[in-house]
């Protein structure tokens, strides 16, 4: 049987991430999620959470307002 390769991943730069959940509600895969643990500045960041659905659409990227996630295909 076949291996299967997650298709994307991203990462979420918490110095910039101030909780505005818009990449969490935007992820057609819901690969995103509230992280428990404060930045710096006092603001619950989102995190990342590599199930394997991830396809690399970059939705979340672009609907982020701070430029916090870098995608990362293949």
């Amino acid at each position: 049987m076949a291996e299967t390769k997650a298709k994307g991943s991203i990462e979420i730069d918490r110095v910039l991430c101030k909780g505005c959940e818009l990449c969490i509600h935007f992820c057609p895969k819901k690969a995103i999620s509230q992280s428990s643990e404060l930045n710096a500045a006092g603001y619950m960041t989102a995190k990342f959470d590599d199930n394997g659905e991830c396809t690399g659409c970059a939705i979340c990227a672009l609907v982020c307002p701070e430029v916090a996630i870098e995608v990362y295909r293949g």
